[in-house]
């Protein structure tokens, strides 16, 4: 199947092409108009109907009528002069919010020329009432209700336009505002980060050309697969908001942004790895028809990707039985994605090699000579040389960054974080003269069976018992809906609600005298961040639980199957292990300890483990095989894994400085979660590079020599006999394939554009007189040595 592909993408390549090129344009014009209409930003509609939280949300939306996108913005009104309000001032507080909430709000035209017939129109009259008047009368409160998909650019505009004849109106009437809520927060960061967000990610971009530039001094080689990866990650991310279309699943916020920095990172990847062996077959073949080096070259690749892709695939679509919806949609989000980065690295990128050829290395003169023994042949030498040492190094150092993970702790703080916002100002001025949890309340419904009518006297021991429960600072007045079936109020907690505090007070005392006093024949439920999140927290411990072991027993199972060996796929699941634990307990030392943020993200756990354990056993992939294929040859082990680790070490960290460099560009996210998630998932990246695929994997491959592969032993017997390479002098018509043609050219004897191959060495093999690539032309003492071995 794999060579079938390739083979069609080689000889057809510009059919391949032209076809990508539609396909992918068509479909990332697509995504970017309909992305939000398939995200939902509130995490609570994430959680399964059984949570508190979530039984609260229902009864909001069925008997209040509260929809599930409304966005509650705060509006503080005060005296431009500092002075307390009067009554007058009252007065004329209310009748501006009488008129601002019989105004519609209409959407301002876009800042571009993008076609708009797409775009959902979120035009709207919003909801304003009055909340409370602080004590000293500084200040007034304000709520206002618009509803939209908060993450949509189309929304943000129009609370700008809210709040800017907010603004004006009341300076009209001699007052100044401030606004707060998720709403405002989310514009006033994104306002504050724009810039910052383009120059990191121009940055990013530049940085993967350059280090394109500098590995293979080459115009083509630089540009060529961004721009291909661009074009494929538009069309992964159609494809994920079309499936999402179709099933009429909501995929959340942050999926968008994953998937692009997935896709940028493991393509590229891909890429690298077909263009280093494209590389280095035409320096060894010379005279053969590019296009045959990239059939062959991508169908050999082609299954190490494949494999590699497979593990990603299996690793997050584990999250498809996760309890947590956000995680439930993810997962899946980031396969499908994949899967097609996957099809397009056995088809688009076999396709560009095979048009470009040796051009894609103009104008570097490296395919005329044969490259001298750089760093990476040193590390395979010191590899083979003192494998044991460096096995306890890398241990050492990954048991040491383990140790971090002592006393980590869960943070589900989802707020910007930015101190130095007006949204942020504006918090301040109202904590200081409120209870913290006045701009964002946990409220209390109560719900009668049907048939069954309330009143407030009812209900009325609730709010008092309520108000002696120590962190409630504050109860609201008792409201009932219109069919009079069910009730609501609310609790303004003394510490910030998206605080450990809250969620501890929530999910405790509160919860505890909700049950205690709600009246008999009634259901009361606690909903609001806190109680939200102390559900989540709940939801993703139970998922870590089921999760792990899941994606673990599916990457084991892939590894088996390309391996075929029992010892290696132990060996490369304990290697990232230890590298997911060293990067997890890294990031706790940093964030939580050095930082003094209140842990790490609540979600960092579970990506960190998918992304390090899946992208990282990418390169272990590739190594693995590599080294393999040189075990197949006759020869000593050792002398094969130096081998290894001289044609591959390029690959792998051209590729893994270039994927860290990708995730790393979150780190300047203004959302907390990001930023850990980027720091970290870069970290492990680096690690898994770096420590595990370069010097761990290959060390201990050389103290286990051919046992790595038990129970089947490469280089022994016939399947050892028929894959080694020739020898010199030997061609590939003298060689057991004689006979046979080069898979997708011609048999010997035969002509292929005007050549003919009787007399040619079998492709990837050095011709006649010449040495096996990578290995020294008369063998110095160091491979006698390890003969000796």
């Amino acid at each position: 199947m794999i060579r079938a592909l390739t083979g069609f993408s080689t000889r057809n390549p510009w059919k391949v092409i032209a076809l990508w090129a539609v396909v992918g344009i068509f479909l990332t014009l697509l995504s970017q108009a309909l992305i939000y209409r398939v995200t939902q930003s509130q995490s609570g509609d994430f959680l399964p109907a059984k949570y508190d939280s979530a039984a609260a949300l229902k009864v909001a939306e069925e008997r209040f009528d509260v929809k599930p996108d409304a966005n509650a913005v705060t509006v503080l009104v005060a005296r431009t002069d500092g002075k307390p309000l009067t009554g007058a001032d009252e007065r004329r507080i209310s009748a501006v919010a009488k008129q601002l909430g019989g105004k519609r709000v209409e959407m301002p035209e876009p800042k571009d020329d993008a076609p708009t017939f797409l775009a959902e129109d979120y035009s709207q009259t919003p909801r304003v009432s009055p909340a409370m008047v602080a004590p000293d009368r500084g200040f007034q409160l304000l709520t206002a209700q618009l509803t939209g998909n908060s993450t949509d650019p189309g929304m943000q505009d129009l609370y700008r336009a809210f709040r800017d004849d907010a603004k004006e109106e009341f300076a009209e009437a001699g007052m100044r505002t401030g606004f707060t809520g998720g709403l405002a927060d989310l514009v006033d960061t994104g306002e504050k980060q724009e810039t910052t967000e383009k120059i990191v990610g121009a940055v990013m971009m530049g940085l993967i050309v350059l280090i394109n530039v500098l590995v293979f001094r080459s115009v083509l080689a630089a540009f060529v697969p961004l721009l291909a990866v661009v074009i494929v990650g538009g069309a992964a991310a159609g494809a994920v908001v079309g499936a999402a279309m179709l099933t009429g699943i909501k995929l959340d916020t942050s999926t968008p942004s994953m998937i692009s920095v997935v896709l940028i990172g493991i393509g590229i990847d891909y890429f690298l790895f077909l263009l280093f062996r494209f590389r280095e077959q035409l320096r060894a073949h010379p005279d053969l028809p590019a296009r045959a080096v990239a059939g062959d070259v991508s169908a050999r690749v082609g299954t190490a990707i494949t494999s590699a892709a497979l593990t990603i695939v299996a690793a997050f679509a584990t999250l498809a039985v996760a309890s947590f919806g956000q995680f439930r949609v993810l997962g899946p989000s980031i396969a499908v994605a994949v899967l097609v980065m996957l099809l397009a690295s056995l088809t688009l990128m076999p396709a560009l090699l095979a048009v470009t050829g040796r051009k894609m290395f103009w104008p570097s003169r490296a395919l005329k000579r044969e490259p001298r023994a750089g760093l990476a042949a040193r590390v395979g030498d010191l590899v083979a040389r003192r494998p044991l040492a460096l096995v306890l190094a890398s241990v050492a150092l990954l048991g040491a960054l383990t140790a971090g993970l002592a006393g980590i702790r869960m943070d589900f703080d989802t707020s910007g974080g930015n101190q130095d916002t007006p949204a942020a100002a504006t918090a301040k001025e109202v904590s200081r003269a409120l209870p913290a949890g006045v701009s964002d309340p946990t409220t209390v419904y109560v719900a009668a069976p049907e048939g069954q009518r309330l009143t407030t006297e009812r209900i009325a021991a609730l709010p008092r018992a309520l108000a002696k429960v120590e962190g409630v600072g504050q109860v609201g007045r008792t409201e009932l809906n219109p069919e009079r079936d069910a009730a609501r109020f609310d609790l303004y907690l003394t510490v910030e609600t998206q605080s450990q505090a809250a969620r501890d007070l929530v999910s405790g005392p509160v919860r505890d005298a909700v049950a205690q006093h709600a009246p008999a024949g009634l259901k009361a439920h606690v909903g609001g961040t806190a109680a939200i999140f102390a559900d989540v927290s709940t939801a993703v411990d139970k998922d870590l639980k089921i999760v792990f072991p899941v994606a673990a027993v599916l990457i084991s199972l892939i590894l088996l199957m390309l391996l075929r060996s029992l010892l290696a796929p132990a060996m490369l699941m304990l290697a990232v292990g230890l590298g997911f634990a060293a990067t997890l307990g890294a990031s706790t030392l940093f964030f939580q300890h050095m930082l003094d943020k209140p842990g790490v993200n609540f979600v960092l756990p579970l990506v960190l483990f998918l992304f390090v354990v899946a992208l990282g056993t990418d390169y272990n992939i590739l190594i693995s095989d590599r080294i393999r294929e040189e075990m197949d040859r006759p020869g000593p082990a050792r002398a094969a894994v130096a081998r290894a680790v001289r044609h591959t070490a390029p690959a792998i960290a051209t590729a893994g400085v270039v994927l860290a460099a990708s995730f790393g560009s979150l780190a300047v996210n203004a959302m907390p979660s990001t930023q850990q998630i980027g720091f970290a998932t870069a970290l492990g990246i680096m690690l898994s590079a770096f420590v595990l695929s370069i010097v761990l994997v290959p060390a201990l491959a050389a103290l286990l020599g051919r046992s790595t592969w038990w129970p089947i032993r490469p280089g022994r017997g016939e399947r050892g006999a028929q894959h080694a390479a020739p020898h010199a002098g030997e061609s590939y018509a003298e060689t057991s394939y004689a006979g046979q043609p080069y898979p997708g050219q011609p048999y010997p004897g035969q002509s292929y554009a005007g050549q003919s191959y009787a007399e040619q060495p079998y492709p990837g093999q050095p011709r006649a007189s010449e040495p096996y690539p990578g290995q020294p032309r008369a063998h110095p003492p160091y491979y006698d040595d390890l003969n000796a071995r």
